[in-house]
């Protein structure tokens, strides 16, 4: 007689009741799947003890109270190393996609995505996979399109010092301003003026947008 399989163990982040209850309904009332704990945010997950069983795929919604889904990746993967997160978003946006990829994301799966194909996502991921919905999967390609690309192009940051490069190399490796000072032996106020002079000649923002434009520009 084959020994039946144990479930999918999954946990779920996301800050809205009613769509976090609906998911937790989905994976409990299917079979093969267990939902092991729902959470509105991330900080709610690190802030309970980590024993039990880990879960074998993370639903981790995009835009959360508190630390983002993108910057929560890191420490949800430092807590169930072996698990797969998937993210889970009502819009494809470019940006968001690049740095979830980036962090650790195993998928990316829109929030209309039909219940079946959401399982099935799940089990892909747990499986090795990495599911995308076809609007997001299509992004990705333009987005590795782009970065392929050969070399700087003009407005894109050709003029980056080499110190400047290493300091954005430090970031997008997910190094803090005073980690990264320390690495190159400057200040914590001299990496302060270096970021805002690398936003001013990448005219981005934020860190993720400068680390975006940097790759696509053949900088990093």
């Amino acid at each position: 007689m084959s020994r039946e399989s144990p479930p999918i163990r999954v946990v779920i982040v996301e800050d809205d009741r009613a769509s976090r209850e609906g998911l937790r309904l989905l994976v409990d009332g299917t079979p093969g799947y267990r939902c092991t704990g729902s959470f509105a945010s991330v900080e709610q997950v690190l802030a309970g003890r980590p024993g039990g069983e880990p879960p074998d795929v993370v639903l981790l919604d995009i835009r959360l109270p508190g630390m983002q889904g993108p910057q929560g990746i890191g420490e949800l993967r430092a807590r169930w190393a072996a698990a797969a997160v998937v993210m889970l978003t009502g819009f494809a946006d470019e940006d968001k996609i690049f740095e979830s990829l980036c962090n650790g994301a195993s998928g990316y799966i829109l929030k209309r995505t039909a219940p079946a194909r959401l399982l099935a996502a799940i089990r892909e991921a747990r499986e090795g996979g990495a599911p995308m919905s076809p609007e997001i999967a299509a992004k990705v390609v333009r987005l590795f399109q782009r970065f392929a690309r050969p070399g700087p192009r003009p407005g894109e940051g050709a003029e980056l010092t080499a110190q400047q490069r290493a300091l954005l190399r430090l970031l997008a490796e997910g190094y803090s301003y005073q980690a990264a000072g320390g690495e190159l032996g400057i200040s914590i106020n001299t990496v302060r003026n270096y970021i805002r002079n690398i936003y001013e000649k990448l005219q981005v923002h934020t860190k993720s947008e400068a680390v975006s434009k940097a790759i696509r520009a053949g900088l990093l």
